[in-house]
């Protein structure tokens, strides 16, 4: 996963604008992890960190926890946003694919990976897991996709089409075509959490009592613990969680001379998309320039994947 480490990506505003995981997604995985004949609590191995949210949700569990994440730039912000009460957690730049940060084998009694499981190549990554991970040790990944706004379903629809299309999405500003987001999108990363990691199955020869619990966005019915990613938020909210998207990365560097309003430039993919947005809900279109106050609840597609090491 390479976005995280151009120029144009914002650990800072990943950081702030990224949701956070509610108490039910940690009582799920512990609680499977509780679950074990005997589980131990010595040391938990946190894949892809980001910016430490897991980590420090979780480090009270655990004697020590060592974070890792390839991407140096968040790295740093992990270690910057992380109170001196979290001296338990290590923060290291390191990959799944190569785990020799771990030191001894079987050492490890819980890994997880939140919302980075989708980039793994897991050709080397569970054959690493199988040996860092402790017989009755546990694994757990998670993540999420493509939010809706519930009710709002012409702006979602808008919303996905500057997202996902390839070609002309729009000709504003004195026709200036703007490109959609969809070829800078990577591949095949994003369509692996778009199916919800189904392809991703632990092998059976290491790993047994596998669970998974999923949701697809905006279906009814399903369970707290599959549906664990949904909140109100102001739509100002909103907007900033979609310039944290990895395809808007590559689609600034492609158009680095088209500045967000914001910037104070003319205007870039997300204003444009914004723009349309806010035009199909007529209560969103008479606050004027208020509009980023508006709630909407998002509802966001989610996976849990869990297993025990044999």
């Amino acid at each position: 996963m390479t976005t995280f480490a151009k120029t144009a990506f914002s650990a800072k505003n990943y950081a702030a604008f990224r949701p956070s995981y509610p108490a039910s997604l940690y009582n799920t995985v512990l609680g499977y992890h509780k679950a074990g004949p005997a589980p131990r609590w010595n040391k938990m191995l946190d894949l892809g960190c980001g910016h430490g949210l897991i980590s420090r949700a979780m480090s009270a569990h655990f004697a020590a926890v060592l974070a890792t994440d390839p991407s140096a730039g968040m790295v740093k912000q992990a270690q910057s946003t992380t109170a001196q009460e979290n001296s338990n957690i290590t923060f290291a730049q390191g990959s799944a694919e190569d785990l020799s940060l771990v030191g001894e084998d079987g050492s490890v009694d819980m890994a997880v990976a939140g919302q980075a499981a989708h980039w793994f190549d897991y050709a080397r990554v569970w054959p690493n897991l199988a040996r860092v991970v402790g017989r009755g040790g546990t694994v757990a990944l998670w993540g999420y996709k493509d939010n809706v706004l519930v009710g709002k379903e012409q702006a979602t629809r808008i919303m996905e089409r500057y997202i996902y299309d390839f070609g002309e999405v729009a000709n504003v500003q004195g026709g200036w075509s703007v490109e959609g987001m969809g070829r800078f999108w990577e591949q095949p990363g994003r369509n692996i959490l778009r199916d919800l990691l189904r392809s991703v199955k632990p092998p059976p020869e290491d790993w047994e009592a596998v669970t998974r619990l999923e949701h697809e966005p905006g279906a009814e019915g399903d369970p707290d613990e599959a549906a664990w990613q949904r909140k109100t938020m102001k739509l100002g909210e909103v907007e900033g969680y979609t310039r944290t998207f990895s395809c808007f990365t590559g689609w600034a560097e492609a158009y680095a001379d088209r500045k967000a309003r914001k910037d104070g430039g003319e205007g870039d993919i997300i204003d444009v998309m914004w723009d349309e947005m806010v035009a199909s809900v007529p209560e969103w279109k008479a606050m004027g320039d208020r509009w980023r106050e508006a709630e909407v609840e998002s509802d966001w597609g989610t996976y849990i994947i869990m297993a025990r090491r044999r």
